[in-house]
């Protein structure tokens, strides 16, 4: 099985983070399951709507060709799953949102969720997340750490003092949830889930800690399983009506060429 990994993160600012991401996954991946991950340029390095919706087209466009590259599942990696219903609606091979999988696992665990973010400006979009998933009433609490994908680069490149600041700060941060009722936490992104990675049953007083990185690799084998095994797809009615050769099309030409518009404003300044 080829799984295609969608990060955020660009291939030579996060060029740490994202080797050791490829070797975590394919570390842990069952045999016969090989993951390539993929970065993004320009990342996402404004936190924000725009920027999300931004790197949410590419990641459709992405998906698109991962499908006619042959790849058997494609993980959204990026907690805030932006795009990913859209992506749904295109492709015919599983798609898997590292948010979306991780909460729905994180409910299995306990009954009110915390969630540590990497930034306060995703707040809310965790919030839409649970209303959009039907977990509104399971996450309790929501914070972010303050940080940027580069404050991890160290941690991910061999430096032990980085990793400990971060497993603190991330802690600190995690225990306050747990004293006020959490009973989960989640590592709302890869980032700090890849952090927490390596940590053997780590726990937050009682609180299980979950690896959103392994959960997202293990949902996608398994939606991978069962299409190979049954054929099951996602519902083709109104929730992720496929989208036909057409609407692809035309959204492949969009992302290459550009609107209408801007060529015109482009040609004109030439």
């Amino acid at each position: 099985m080829r799984i295609f990994w969608q990060s955020f993160v660009d291939e030579a600012v996060g060029a740490s983070y994202l080797d050791t991401l490829r070797t975590f996954l394919n570390d842990i991946a069952a045999p016969g399951t090989r993951v390539d991950v993929f970065g993004l340029s320009p990342p996402d390095r404004d936190f924000g709507r725009l920027s999300e919706f931004r790197c949410a087209i590419q990641a459709v466009d992405a998906g698109l060709g991962a499908e006619a590259d042959g790849f058997d599942a494609y993980v959204m990696g990026h907690f805030q799953d932006p795009g990913l219903y859209e992506l749904r609606s295109a492709l015919r091979i599983p798609v898997v949102g590292v948010g979306e999988a991780t909460l729905l696992a994180a409910s299995q665990l306990g009954r009110r969720l915390g969630l540590v973010t990497l930034d306060p400006a995703f707040e809310v979009w965790h919030l839409e997340q649970a209303e959009r998933y039907g977990l509104a009433g399971r996450i309790q609490h929501v914070a972010g750490l303050g940080c940027r994908p580069e404050d991890f680069d160290r941690c991910f490149a061999g430096d032990d003092l980085a990793r400990e600041r971060l497993l603190a700060q991330f802690s600190a941060c995690a225990r306050t949830m747990v004293e006020r009722g959490a009973d989960v936490i989640v590592p709302a992104g890869v980032l700090p889930g890849l952090l927490v990675g390596g940590e053997r049953n780590f726990k937050i007083g009682h609180a299980p800690v979950l690896n959103c990185a392994a959960v997202a690799l293990k949902s996608a084998e398994m939606w991978g399983q069962l299409r190979a095994h049954s054929g099951i797809e996602p519902s083709r009615g109104p929730s992720f009506s496929l989208a036909g050769d057409r609407a692809r099309h035309d959204f492949r030409q969009l992302v290459a060429q550009g609107t209408p518009a801007r060529s015109l404003r482009e040609d004109s300044q030439k």
